[in-house]
């Protein structure tokens, strides 16, 4: 199996160590870019804008002029843009439609240079989007989020696989453990998922008992890291400076 590299700017997923994505989680485009500053000060790989938490994210005009005000504070950091629905985790609820209508307007936006989808709403509105996104050279993370519980194994990777056939360029997928055999389940998915995919995956068990599955993926085949500077997007999720410690300590030599 040949792995691919996905390039984003400049930071390249699945070669070496895990790239650091950091959250942006304003509700104002001011708020917005005061984290911008700090976010970029702190040099993580890229940069995740939670839209789902900018009062905006409903005006495609106002959400595309702030996403181009963010591009710019930004530089030359990557940037990921995700809505995340209520029912995986996000903090706005909206029907089917209109999260589509969102992506589209992301796409269309012209300030991201990856976009995330969730995988589990209409197949053929996710193919769509896909297909938009690629038009665009956007690239396309696919993840879906059990904050419930974990999958057995076999099933993270289904749904791992699912997503790199519905053409994700990274397929995602977060879980929720109850036990230490829970993260056991994800970590042993993720190295079956990235022996048998071309793509470059992301995988994590979230909360304290997940936390180890955060900094071991370079040994397992998780390609992103999920840090903070400031706020917290998800729980478990570690401090940029300790998560940049961790993943050197745990660097495979060549």
């Amino acid at each position: 199996m040949t792995q691919q590299t996905v390039t984003l700017r400049q930071t390249v997923l699945g070669s070496g160590r895990p790239k650091i994505a950091v959250p942006i989680t304003g509700a104002t485009e001011a708020a917005i870019l005061a984290q911008a500053t700090a976010v970029k000060a702190a040099k993580p790989d890229l940069v995740e804008w939670r839209i789902d938490y900018f009062e905006g994210v409903t005006d495609a005009q106002q959400l595309t002029a702030t996403g181009t005000q963010l591009r710019a504070a930004l530089g030359d950091l990557a940037l990921l843009t995700t809505f995340r629905t209520h029912g995986e985790g996000g903090e706005l609820a909206l029907s089917d439609d209109a999260y589509f209508k969102i992506c589209d307007a992301v796409i269309a936006g012209g300030y991201t240079d990856a976009i995330d989808v969730e995988r589990y709403h209409n197949e053929t509105a996710v193919k769509a989007v896909v297909e938009k996104a690629h038009a665009q050279q956007v690239k396309v993370i696919m993840s879906n989020h059990d904050f419930d519980k974990t999958p057995v194994a076999a099933e993270i990777v289904q749904r791992l696989t699912s997503m790199a056939a519905f053409g994700a360029d990274v397929p995602k997928m977060a879980v929720m453990p109850q036990s230490v055999e829970d993260v056991l389940t994800l970590l042993t998915a993720t190295h079956q998922a990235a022996s048998t995919l071309a793509q470059p995956i992301i995988t994590m068990s979230m909360a304290d008992l997940g936390k180890v599955s955060r900094i071991a993926g370079e040994v397992f085949g998780s390609a992103v890291s999920f840090g903070t500077v400031g706020a917290a997007s998800a729980p478990g999720q570690i401090s940029l400076t300790h998560l940049q410690h961790d993943l050197d300590d745990l660097k495979l030599t060549d």
